[in-house]
């Protein structure tokens, strides 16, 4: 992608929704500066129509969407229509209740023009549609309308998109598979008078030191575990849809070595019986949990880290002492740690066969990758959120809480094709972007836990919903005694019993379609690292 006046802009975080943009002619440029195709042209004085399309798309318990009255009219909506000639309807589906409102809505066929997937083409919240038809497939009209789609979103990505060897959806992609990390209060550590912790022992002495100076939670936890399983990786223990590993001839999930998910689950009894975890975490939803740290109650805990700084501006607010840093996960017994590594494709957008103008919708997702687009998701509008000062951009990155809830929407919901490990072009300009930078470079490339996963996914696990995981929380039957074991309701050294409890559920099965996909290498995906 080229990068607007010599900033790389990459992007931040997460979402997107589809939009649609109008013109018929292929292989322009936008503009002197854009990389996607022009706007419809004028006709007899008047301006073209605007490419009408409705989407669905997750809400993602960002704050400024969850909190708008009609997102519709969301004024970046409208500068967005504007840009694009596009009239966007815009249909929310709430973030608690994706899947099952991404079941119904196929169930009862009322499908938007385009939908918002959470991956690839055989997801959960896709209910079987692309391989039933409700989609079309898109190759040819990438290769007439979407050519730097083509260019800039790597083939790993597409790969996920494709079915029956066929494109079906285009990819919010992600260059860096490491993409959660392990956050301090380092103004606390710094109280506490010790070292940055490295091993697992040395991350429960900083969380004891936290107690004893009156930290709330020491380390924050979570229900079901989801950005609270620090530990797990510690020793490579991760219940996930991609932490599958071959032992013994068979394809196993990494919780069934019974030793290791055993040290694990110590480590969290160790923090409930001491009152280092809240005693309530296995039901702390996500917005208790952010507004507990936010308020200034926690020491440690796990993010992504292209959250940062903008979570260090909302903690500020409530603590103007905080500092957060990102430091290296715990390692375990192999000397290694980290999470779990994200697959190439975060978010992804399917267009409805029976829309009559899917070139548009192309078109428009062919400009998300423009240099115009990169800048104006990046930094808004010249003269209202940045100036120009002999070809520079000066921007100030918001630091109230409403403002930086909005910039984050913009970057990170309204932007939908883009690279999302980071936004390198904001990040850039300050010295604290550019150690947020170097934390990817030099910690979070060296560490996370990846596995052998399947794509499609294995039919086994379709089957029996209480077996599956997703790709960042253990099968239903899993968490159960998970939290069971660490409140004390039962006996970690009854784990083996619980794999054994999965195998008969269907695990079995699991297993014996996952060895021979993986002897017949039929949709194999490796661990990259």
């Amino acid at each position: 992608m080229k990068k607007w006046i010599g900033i790389a802009l990459v992007t931040i975080l997460t979402l997107g929704m589809l939009l649609g943009c109008g013109s018929d002619k292929a292989g322009e440029t936008r503009n002197e500066t854009g990389g996607g195709e022009p706007a419809p042209q004028e006709t007899d004085n008047k301006p073209a129509e605007p490419t009408k399309f409705s989407i669905s798309m997750r809400t993602l318990a960002f704050g400024h969407v969850e909190n708008s009255p009609n997102i519709n009219e969301d004024k970046w909506v409208k500068r967005l229509e504007e840009l694009t000639n596009v009239d966007l309807d815009i249909q929310l589906v709430p973030h608690k209740e994706y899947e099952q409102k991404m079941v119904q809505m196929f169930a009862t066929n009322d499908i938007p023009d385009v939908v918002q997937g959470q991956g690839g083409v055989t997801g959960k919240e896709m209910a079987g549609s692309v391989e039933a038809g409700v989609f079309m497939p898109l190759d040819d009209l990438l290769k007439e309308h979407g050519q730097n789609l083509l260019k800039v979103i790597p083939q790993d990505a597409w790969n996920q998109m494709t079915y029956d060897g066929k494109i079906y959806g285009i990819p919010e992609w992600l260059s860096n598979p490491s993409r959660r990390a392990t956050w301090i209060r380092k103004d606390l550590l710094d109280q506490t008078g010790l070292p940055v912790p490295k091993t697992v022992d040395e991350y429960l002495n900083v969380l004891r030191e936290f107690k004893k100076i009156g930290v709330e939670n020491p380390y924050m936890g979570r229900q079901d575990f989801k950005y609270a399983d620090t530990f797990f990786g510690a020793f490579d223990a991760f219940p996930y849809l991609s932490q599958f590993e071959l032992v013994d001839g068979q394809i196993l999930p990494k919780f069934a070595d019974s030793d290791k998910m055993m040290k694990a689950l110590e480590v969290y009894k160790t923090m409930y019986d001491e009152g280092l975890i809240n005693k309530e975490f296995a039901t702390i939803n996500p917005t208790t949990f952010k507004n507990t740290i936010l308020s200034g109650k926690a020491g440690i805990w796990s993010m992504n880290a292209n959250e940062l700084l903008q979570w260090e501006a909302q903690l500020k607010q409530n603590a103007p002492e905080a500092e957060l840093e990102i430091i290296s996960s715990p390692v375990g017994p192999d000397g290694k740690g980290g999470y779990y590594l994200y697959g190439s494709v975060n978010r992804s957008y399917f267009i409805n066969k029976n829309y009559k103008e899917p070139e548009k919708i192309i078109q428009f997702f062919d400009w998300m990758v423009s240099e115009e687009a990169e800048k104006f998701f990046t930094f808004g509008v010249e003269g209202e959120t940045y100036t120009v000062d002999n070809g520079e951009i000066k921007y100030t990155a918001p630091t109230e809480t409403q403002a930086v809830d909005e910039e984050r929407y913009r970057q990170a919901f309204l932007w939908m094709v883009q690279d999302t490990t980071y936004n390198k072009g904001a990040l850039s300009l300050t010295e604290e972007g550019r150690k947020l930078i170097d934390v990817y470079d030099n910690i979070l490339a060296n560490e996370g836990r990846d596995g052998i996963d399947f794509e499609p996914r294995l039919e086994a696990l379709k089957k029996n919903p209480d077996i599956t995981p997703n790709s960042d929380t253990a099968a239903p039957l899993i968490v159960q005694h998970m939290v069971k074991m660490v409140y004390g309701q039962e006996k970690i050294s009854d784990w083996p019993k619980v794999v054994e409890e999965w195998k008969s559920k269907g695990g079995n099965d699991v297993i014996k379609e996952a060895t021979e996909k993986y002897n017949n290498k039929q949709g194999v995906k490796m661990p990259r690292r």
